[in-house]
């Protein structure tokens, strides 16, 4: 008529790692892993691919402004981060390289067009 207690079983000391914790562990560190090589690495290649493309813009090459502009790089300043793009006939606005999203069309190197 022992209904109400329940068996008590032996349990493993406290301590330590043992193997089923970590096989408790082992999925996890599986999806941080596969989440790592499909998602966080190849966005920071494309970053990386962005900021060199934005770093090497130049006279006649078409950009995208972070507010939605669309225009022709006119000057580049040496030394400075701003660029000056022409989004208009007769219209050119000064803008800092940090608000490009992207590079639309980038003109050929000067050497590449020497050679032709």
């Amino acid at each position: 008529m022992n209904w109400f207690i329940s068996p008590a079983y032996a349990q493993e000391a406290a301590g330590g790692l043992g193997s089923a914790q970590v096989m408790q562990f082992l999925p996890l560190i599986l999806i941080f892993v596969v989440f790592y090589f499909l998602m966080i690495r190849p966005q920071q290649q494309q970053q990386k691919a962005l900021k060199a493309k934005i770093a090497a813009v130049k006279r006649g090459d078409r950009v995208l402004t972070a507010g939605g502009i669309v225009g022709v790089v006119q000057k580049v300043r040496d030394g400075s981060n701003e660029i000056e793009v022409e989004i208009a006939p007769n219209v050119r606005v000064t803008i800092a390289k940090d608000t490009l999203s992207t590079v639309l069309t980038q003109t050929a190197p000067a050497a590449a067009n020497d050679a032709k």
